[in-house]
């Protein structure tokens, strides 16, 4: 069966992109071509490696990338001309990178402040502008009151607790945390009725590529569940829209 769409992952890693990758590109759940996309080849090689053991028959490409402007018009333009995206419209998108710091305030430089909120809330920023460039693209740009309340498809951005709150020594962490969550927010008031649905997650807790006790009992969450979840936000329709959705193992603390 021939993919229904595209979906585009950036911070394509183990545990979290793998998981999201898997569920997005396997004929059974949502039989969309996916678009890998990392800082490392290396990591790349080694995602689509597990998912043509997991997702058999799926369509998988890789495209080594940054978070900077230039990186990823060049990444985005690539996914274009790809043959094996060819008639494909996009309908997913998810920024899933990996940010963590932590480190006593007074031993934070403004260069390294800077250079973190440039890479993440930064790249937040490229990488919606370029998907959000295709959504129109692959469906117009008419807006739901015009086109029949048609959707052109789904933004996810996987955030954590530090876009809520942020503890000591992690100032940079939560000013990056918390300005994803800005400009998700912003996305979504700005594109819902243009069609583009935009959410913002919460992960709370430990995400594994594992269905084991610690996910039967709900220690920790597993890869595979985010994935179902993105699926879910990626298949409302305009009469009820998630914007902000906490995620979270049976066991974790509020």
């Amino acid at each position: 069966m021939p993919p229904s769409g595209l979906a585009v992952i950036i911070g394509a890693g183990p545990n979290t992109g793998t998981g999201i990758a898997r569920i997005l590109s396997h004929p059974s759940h949502g039989n969309m071509a996916v678009a890998l996309l990392a800082r490392r080849q290396e990591s790349l090689d080694s995602v689509a490696s597990n998912l043509r053991k997991t997702s058999p028959n799926s369509v998988v490409e890789t495209f080594p990338t940054d978070t900077t402007p230039a990186s990823l018009s060049k990444t985005f333009s690539a996914i274009r001309k790809h043959s094996s995206f060819n008639s494909l419209k996009l309908k997913v998108a998810v920024y899933s990178i990996k940010h963590s710091s932590k480190k006593p305030f007074l031993e934070e430089t403004r260069d390294e402040f800077n250079k973190s909120l440039e890479a993440y809330v930064g790249g937040a920023m490229s990488f919606a502008q370029e998907c959000i460039k295709i959504f129109y693209e692959h469906h117009g740009e008419a807006p739901l009151a015009e086109n029949g309340g048609q959707k052109k498809g789904t933004l996810i951005f996987t955030g954590t607790l530090g876009a809520m709150r942020s503890n000591a020594e992690f100032a940079v962490y939560g000013a990056g945390r918390a300005g994803v969550r800005q400009l998700a927010q912003s996305l979504g008031k700005e594109f819902s009725p243009k069609g583009i649905h935009v959410v913002h997650t919460i992960a709370n807790g430990s995400i594994r590529d594992n269905d084991g006790e610690e996910q039967k009992t709900g220690k920790k969450m597993s890869a595979d569940a985010v994935g179902h979840t993105y699926l879910w936000l990626a298949n409302q329709g305009p009469e009820l829209w998630t914007s902000e959705l906490d995620m979270r193992p049976a066991q974790e603390k509020y």
